[in-house]
């Protein structure tokens, strides 16, 4: 494994919709980071910390969706507050790459976009739920919805693990439908960031796509073999 002194840290993000394999590629992109020889830590959203994680628990089981999604997007924010004083900024000022299965998109996505909270306020709590630390680098998993459930639904089978139900999964397919409209727009919106990849192919293609992705945004890792 070479010396990673020399790499500078790194802040990437996985987007996308539900059951589009996010955590699956999150997972891949960090064995090929180890592989580089480059110290990086895997995160969520929400969660990645304690105080997160209980927001995290609170919210997917549905206990705030009487408040409304204006009431999520404060609550997501408070969590993301926590995750990146606590976990992204040190881990980013002591030199290690940061994976997150999602982040600040999605609160743009589910509650601004989908759930129509208004961009003031998304705009408002992104600020200081950031704290000056973006992602540099965005993967956005795109899969029509329909698909993606189907697939969820057969690897249960599969492996005779129940399919979860969180406060989103309940929400019907049209809702889905939207929810992958919005993660377009804001890819495209920010396209300098955000990369597209159809996530209904083969698992190791998606990977060595996504991995080329990555070399290309970022110039230190140009020299290293794509696998």
């Amino acid at each position: 494994m070479s010396d990673t002194s020399s790499n500078e840290a790194r802040f990437v993000t996985f987007e996308g919709g539900e059951g589009v394999g996010k955590s699956t590629q999150v997972k891949h992109l960090l064995n090929r980071l180890n592989e580089a020889g480059i110290e990086s830590v895997r995160t969520r959203e929400p969660g990645g910390t304690p105080k997160a994680e209980a927001i995290r628990s609170f919210i997917l089981q549905g206990h705030c969706e009487a408040w409304g999604t204006g009431a999520e997007a404060v609550l997501f924010a408070a969590a993301r507050l926590d995750h990146v004083t606590q976990l992204i900024a040190p881990s980013l000022n002591a030199g290690k790459w940061v994976i997150s299965d999602r982040f600040h998109d999605s609160t743009r996505a589910y509650q601004g976009l989908t759930g129509g909270v208004e961009t003031r306020l998304i705009d408002a709590i992104e600020e200081l739920a950031l704290d000056g630390y973006c992602p540099e680098l965005t993967i956005v998993m795109d899969m029509d919805p329909k698909i993606a459930f189907e697939r969820v639904e057969q690897r249960a089978k599969e492996t005779g693990i129940p399919v979860s139900s969180d406060r989103f999964e309940r929400e019907d397919l049209e809702w889905h439908q939207d929810l992958r409209k919005a993660f377009l727009s804001i890819a495209k919106a920010n396209s300098d960031r955000c990369h597209v990849v159809q996530a209904d192919g083969d698992e190791s293609e998606i990977a060595a796509q996504i991995w080329k992705i990555v070399q290309r945004q970022f110039n230190e890792l140009n020299s290293k073999s794509v696998k």
